[in-house]
């Protein structure tokens, strides 16, 4: 009976033990990929408010309100900013992410 839990004990030891390092190494990778990704987030939120800000300033002298080719093209270039800011990570966001 000694022998049979022996037996069983050591075989089932080295399989949890490498499954175990397995699932800890694709542990991980799975948390560096969300950091790289956390990174890139961060920084495509910061590119997004600086094109924000220069829109603004140069929006703010009002050049390119005309009805011609240029201001319409400057509207559009505004709503596409407009619409790209949706996708801007919040700025509470960071501030929990930093606090962790």
């Amino acid at each position: 009976m000694e022998i049979a839990i022996i037996i069983i004990l050591s075989i089932t030891t080295p399989v949890l033990g490498y499954t175990t390092f397995n699932l800890l190494r694709k542990q991980e990778k799975l948390e560096d990929i969300i950091i790289n990704q956390s990174n890139y987030i961060e920084e495509f939120s910061k590119q997004i408010d600086i094109a924000d800000k220069r829109l603004a300033r140069v929006d703010e002298k009002g050049s390119f309100k005309s009805d011609d080719e240029i201001g319409w093209f400057f509207n559009q270039i505004k709503v596409i900013q407009k619409s790209i800011t949706r996708f801007k990570q919040p700025l509470n966001a960071e501030k929990k992410k930093k606090k962790k």
